[in-house]
């Protein structure tokens, strides 16, 4: 996502890896035994590990049975094919609180996703995450019509490159303050008016439960706009295990059971080994 958040956690993952990687991967590799995660192509968010080599990141996604790296800059999109893996998501052209819903942000942001698109399509990459930006004292009607006519003038590139630009849900309760797609109906609300193939929705499960909860239910209800999922612990935001509040074998369950095909993304800050967690997380959501 943005490089802001990337740079802000940055530290806190290296930590969690340190000694983990790459001393630990023929480990994983071993404990792995397998060439795919089950039914859902799982992924890891590529700013979660940012203390490691993408070099490594890469051999340990591969030993844990992920198709790929979720979140990656140009500068990296190319290395993930060297390990038989995709770019799964790439990083956003804007940012998180400079997004879609203001007018005067639109002509910086078709023009820099003009030139982007095409250069990440040449890469392989077909998913690029967007954001609606900051409120600043935007209704939620003028955020959602102002979001519409930005995106619309990006679709023609999209579809003319087989990209799909992914607007990403994140609560503004504790993490992203005044971030305006923070309701799945609102994000839904774009897509439904856009109405393409070509824009959908990045469901990040860590944000809508701490925003509104009921994750199941609404996942069932809007999946026709969902073409990818972040996982993470609630609250903290870290490992999908136990010691939190999401029941996350059921959630792969359900949305495996309704046929999704997309990519389900691990977003998590890892507080402990980090090759570890990760491996946990996969067995967790291997259905």
């Amino acid at each position: 996502m943005a490089p802001t958040r990337r740079e802000a956690l940055g530290a806190l993952s290296a930590t969690a890896l340190a000694g983990a990687l790459p001393g630990a991967i023929p480990d994983v590799l071993a404990a792995a035994g397998r060439s795919a995660a089950g039914r859902l192509r799982q992924s890891v968010a590529r700013w979660c590990y940012a203390g490691t080599p993408i070099t490594d990141l890469c051999r340990l996604a591969k030993g844990v049975g992920l198709v790929g790296i979720d979140l990656l800059g140009p500068d990296e999109w190319e290395v993930p094919k060297a390990h038989g893996l995709l770019c799964t998501m790439g990083n956003s052209f804007g940012t998180i609180p400079v997004g879609f819903n203001r007018p005067d942000h639109h002509d910086k942001l078709v023009a820099d996703g003009e030139a982007y698109i095409p250069r990440a399509a040449g890469a392989g990459v077909t998913k690029i995450v967007v954001f609606s930006g900051n409120r600043a004292g935007l209704s939620d009607a003028e955020g959602i019509a102002h979001c519409v006519t930005g995106l619309r003038r990006l679709l023609p590139t999209a579809q003319r490159h087989g990209v799909v630009l992914c607007m990403e849900m994140l609560n503004s309760k504790v993490d992203h303050k005044d971030y305006h797609a923070d309701h799945t109906a609102w994000a839904v609300e774009v897509a439904r008016r856009l109405d393409s193939p070509h824009f959908r929705l990045l469901y990040d499960i860590y944000h809508m439960q701490v925003m509104e909860g009921d994750v199941l239910a609404t996942i069932a209800q809007h999946r026709q706009w969902i073409a990818h999922f972040h996982t993470a612990g609630v609250p903290g935001r870290h490992e999908i295990d136990g010691a939190q509040e999401l029941n996350y074998r059921g959630i792969a369950q359900a949305i495996a059971d309704s046929g999704y095909d997309g990519v389900f993304a691990h977003e998590f800050m890892p507080v402990r080994d980090g090759a570890a967690s990760l491996r946990q997380a996969v067995e967790t959501c291997t259905v």
